[in-house]
């Protein structure tokens, strides 16, 4: 069986072109911080000293080992050392691993996972939270 052009896999698009990066404070990562639509591209451009991670559906893979990885990889190709501040909306099993498996390279890599203990109510819901001063 011959492949042809449509029966063969194209090579995965990314979702961010490339080009020269972006510097911004606050960023919330795209989709649930799905692998879908963020890769190492978006963190090589995309470049800020806060990104918002939320995702808590580990049936949806939200958020993705890939994407947090992708931080990872993207940020070393930094030109600067700048500090980098990751705050998950959740806690999940995947950013708990992440975090464990990773924490060496994130302290070399100048990335700080903000955890909190607050917790906001409103109404009949509460939520965590965190306070960002920018």
């Amino acid at each position: 069986i011959s492949k042809g052009p449509g029966n063969s896999k194209s090579a995965k698009s990314t979702a961010v072109p490339p080009g020269p990066p972006m510097y911004l404070d606050l960023v919330y990562i795209p989709n649930h911080s799905n692998r879908k639509n963020v890769d190492v591209e978006f963190f090589k451009r995309v470049r800020s000293s806060y990104y918002v991670v939320s995702g808590n559906d580990s049936a949806a893979e939200e958020p993705s080992r890939a994407v947090l990885d992708s931080l990872l990889e993207g940020k070393a190709q930094w030109d600067s050392n700048m500090q980098v501040t990751l705050i998950p909306t959740h806690d999940s099993e995947v950013m708990r691993e992440w975090y464990q498996e990773t924490h060496e390279k994130q302290q070399d890599l100048n990335i700080m996972v903000l955890a909190s203990s607050s917790t906001v109510v409103m109404q009949d819901e509460s939520f965590p939270a965190c306070k960002i001063e920018l």
